[in-house]
């Protein structure tokens, strides 16, 4: 198995974004937004997604230039269009204009669509932490990428549609709370595909709705499905799932899911970024954030288990391990990035 330390995995990202025809600068933003997203663990929003977007980028289909247009504006909303272009270039330009909304306004919400995949969520939630705010994010896939049936159904209606919320102040480091509305992401079933691996028990249906490990039956004709999140009690999950479609959907002026839907591209997104300090007050918060954290990780614990998990807690271990010891690939989405490589003429680093 390859392991390539970050800083190595970011300069040969970028190199391999560059070579496609992205701006230096736009190179460097997303090859590390996805190598972040890697060293927290999130292999389905790394750089696993670089073929998908550079062959994106080869079709036309998406535009590396595209920059975000606003098309309503108020004291504290925004409304966007990303014409296509990428999306973690977007966002981050979202975000920032939001945050600074919220200098002002108690709370600032924006909706972007015609965004092509904007990557790991938690990573604009985080933004809004440094700077003492929460924040809550929203996506669907624009009416594409359908890969989850509702309970009962044996065909896929929505998307994984991942919601996160984020709050400063921790121990450790803010509260990201970042999950897909299903079973698992789409991603990690993508990555089990292109490693020849098999997904766990409880992640996919095959097309005839029973439970399979074979990620490859979900890309079949007609498809699997991924489980929605909840186990005996899935319609939770797909209900939260639903109720994200619309909000993404129709609040940006984008799309839901559909019929005969588009090829899968990106995202429609609703952020909300929200200052305590004309609420309850910051200092108010982040003392009740340090007391809740105080009070539930002293819970008297199970033989054997060491610690209580926390929102961001899996991630911060992660990155630590990765920062320190490398990043590790599978062999075949290592391959994948390899192959990419030699067709752009990049060099490739060892692993």
């Amino acid at each position: 198995m390859p392991v390539l330390k970050d800083a190595d995995l970011v300069r040969f990202s970028a190199a391999l974004f560059r070579a496609s025809g992205v701006t230096d600068a736009d190179a460097k933003l997303v090859a590390t937004s996805l190598v972040e997203a890697n060293l927290r663990g999130h292999d389905s929003h790394g750089v696993m997604r670089i073929p998908f977007y550079i062959g994106k980028v080869q079709d036309g289909t998406l535009n590396p230039h595209a920059r975000l247009t606003v098309e309503k504006e108020s004291a504290s909303s925004l409304m966007c269009d990303g014409g296509w272009g990428l999306g973690q270039v977007l966002s981050q330009d979202l975000m920032e204009r939001l945050i600074s909304k919220c200098e002002k306004s108690a709370i600032a919400c924006g909706t972007l669509r015609r965004a092509c995949h904007i990557g790991r969520l938690g990573e604009y939630a985080e933004m809004a932490a440094a700077k003492g705010l929460t924040a809550m994010v929203v996506a669907n896939n624009h009416g594409a990428a359908q890969r989850v049936a509702p309970v009962g159904g044996k065909r896929p209606r929505l998307g994984t549609n991942p919601i996160c919320i984020g709050m400063p102040g921790g121990a450790n480091g803010p509260f990201i709370f970042d999950i897909g509305t299903s079973a698992t992401a789409e991603g990690k079933v993508r990555v089990k595909k292109i490693a020849g691996q098999s997904v766990p028990t409880g992640w996919i249906l095959d097309p005839d709705g029973r439970p399979t490990t074979d990620p490859n039956q979900l890309y079949g004709n007609p498809p699997g499905t991924i489980l929605p999140l909840g186990g005996d009690q899935a319609y939770k999950g797909f209900g939260l799932a639903f109720m994200i479609e619309m909000l993404a959907g129709g609040f940006s002026g984008g799309q839901c899911a559909v019929a005969n839907p588009p090829p899968p591209l990106g995202n429609c997104v609703v952020f909300w970024v929200m200052n305590p300090e004309f609420f309850g007050g910051s200092q108010h918060l982040l003392g009740e954030v340090g007391r809740l954290e105080t009070y539930v990780r002293e819970v008297p614990r199970i033989d054997g288990v060491a610690e209580v998990t926390l929102p961001g807690d899996p991630e911060r271990r992660t990155l630590a391990e990765r920062r320190a010891n490398g990043i590790p690939l599978d062999d075949g989405n290592w391959q994948a990035l390899v192959d990419l490589a030699k067709t752009l003429s990049v060099e490739f680093p060892a692993t």
